[in-house]
Parts: C-alpha cells; structure tokens; sequence
C-alpha cells in the first residue's frame, strides 16, 4: 500500500521556461537510466525476494525512487508550464514555435503531450519494461543495480552540466547525490551475502576459471592486475587460445537415419560450383563506384 505526502522530498525551484531543457530532463524520467525503470526494477526485485533484510531494502528504496519520478517530473511540467498555457489558449507565436524547435523533439513532447511529463526518453522513445534487467538471483541482481545507479549518476551530472539555473542544478544534485546512497546500500548488501562470487550457486569449472585470453595482441597490449599475476594463467599463443577443452575444435551432430538423406539432399541441391564466373544482372546495370565487375564496357 502507498500513501502520496503531497510535499515533494526535495523543494523544486524553476528560474525560467524552457521546453528544449524538458525534454533533456526526460531521460531520468522515461529513459532506461531514469526513476521509473529504477522504482520499478526495485519494486519488482522486492516482491520476489525471500531475504526479510533484502526485502525491506528493496521496498524502501523502490519507493523513493517514485518520489524521485516526482521530482524530476515537477521539473520537467514547470519548465513547459508557461509554453504549455500559451499553447493551450492558442496565443503560440513564430518566436514560440522556434524555441520549442530549439530541441529536436521539444516541439513534439508540447504537442502531442501537452507539455506534461511523458514515459518517454528525451528523443521521444517509449518507456518499455525491457529496460528492468533483473534476473532473480540477488547476487547478480544487486550487482546489476549497483550499475544501474552508476549510469543514473552520471547521466545526473551530464544534466546539471546543461542548465544555468541554479534551482534545477540544486535539485539534480540531490537526486545525484541519492543515487551515491543507493550504491553503498546495495553494495553492502551485496557483501552481506557469504559467499557472494561467482553469482548462482554452481562453480565454474577450475580449468578455465584463472585463464585470461589474450586474444587482442599488438601496440596497446597491457597488462595489470585484471590479466597478470599469480591469479592468472595467460594464454596468447594463437593454437593454445582453440579447443581448450583438449578436443579437435570441430562440431558435430547425431543424425537420425532420415535426417541424413535429407541432409544429404539438401547439400547437393544448394551446392556451389567454384568453377562458375556468370554475368549476373547487377553488372550489367553497373554505374560508376561499383567496383570491378564482368560487365560489358558501355559504349559512350
């Protein structure tokens, strides 16, 4: 059960209009790094989850990322309020259409929205569920919400980079700076778990666990604590880098008797003749810039 506080839980001041600056803001509120895919990532891992501690967690922090919603909601209706009136009373003049052009879809979000607060991201992309990445083991899923709080706080920076005004810098500060809390929370929960890596509960297969693959070789080749060590066996010789499992490398499969003929029916039927040069019907409409081709030379 949710119960709305009608006070907002941080103050929200515009200095100004600015709808190009809405539909910016819009990435933290229908973006897949915004508040709802949050809120509701947390909401949906709390329901599923068994853990009373995680649980409790989840719920508390599910719901402050709606209040969150709201804030970055309230910014985004009070930079369209005054466009929004003017459109709404017909009174949009030629400086009024140019500004709202100012963004590409400013203009868009002013009329097919009205200018309020839509689910879509700022270049006008529906909110969609795909965004919500969970996958029901807590040990990959705190570590996926850990990430996901870090991509909000650096899309809050590139926003606060893109506004004078010292009100809405204020407020994405603070929702900024709660992302920050809600890394530590989930990480602590994270280490709470014992043990908590590799997530799930099966174990990789010791032979291949400590193998750092060393397939990107030449200028630039680096190495460091993520690929040399005692915690790592490199491999960089080409040959050793296939068929680790000790086998030929090659693929195979069982075949039932039917499935043979029409195997072998198909392969001769779609065989390719090396031998075959022809003249296709694209070259001999060949224009300038095709390449080399058999075509007939044109006459001029």
């Amino acid at each position: 059960m949710f119960l709305h506080h009608k006070k907002l839980m941080y103050t929200v001041r515009v200095e100004r209009s600015d709808p190009a600056l809405a539909t910016l803001m819009l990435e933290q509120f229908g973006g897949p790094q915004g508040e709802l895919a949050a809120a509701m990532r947390y909401f949906t891992q709390a329901l599923g989850e068994t853990d009373p501690g995680r649980k409790d967690l989840l719920f508390d922090i599910a719901t402050e990322e709606i209040s969150h919603l709201e804030i970055i909601g309230t910014i985004i209706a009070m930079l369209n309020q005054g466009p929004k009136a003017v459109q709404s009373e017909g009174m949009a003049e030629v400086e009024d259409m140019r500004n709202l052009g100012g963004n590409s879809t400013s203009h868009t979000q002013q009329i097919l929205y009205g200018g309020g607060p839509a689910l879509v991201n700022s270049s006008g992309v529906p909110w969609n569920a795909a965004y919500i990445d969970s996958i029901g083991e807590p040990t990959a899923d705190l570590r996926s919400n850990i990430a996901a709080e870090a991509r909000a706080k650096i899309v809050y920076e590139r926003l606060i980079n893109v506004t004078d005004d010292p009100g809405i810098k204020d407020a994405l500060r603070f929702l900024m700076t709660r992302e920050i809390a809600h890394q530590k929370s989930f990480e602590k929960a994270l280490y709470s778990i014992r043990p908590n890596f590799p997530p799930g509960k099966m174990p990789g297969d010791p032979a291949f666990t400590d193998l750092y693959m060393d397939m990107s070789q030449g200028e630039g080749d680096a190495a460091g604590s993520w690929n040399s060590g005692d915690l790592w066996e490199q491999v960089s010789d080409r040959d050793a880098q296939a068929a680790l499992d000790g086998g030929d490398g090659d693929c195979s499969v069982g075949l039932s008797e039917r499935e043979k003929l029409a195997l072998e029916a198909v392969s001769l039927r779609t065989l390719s003749d090396p031998e075959e040069d022809p003249l296709t019907g694209a070259e001999l409409a060949t224009g300038e810039g095709a390449g080399a081709t058999k075509s007939p030379a044109r006459e001029p």
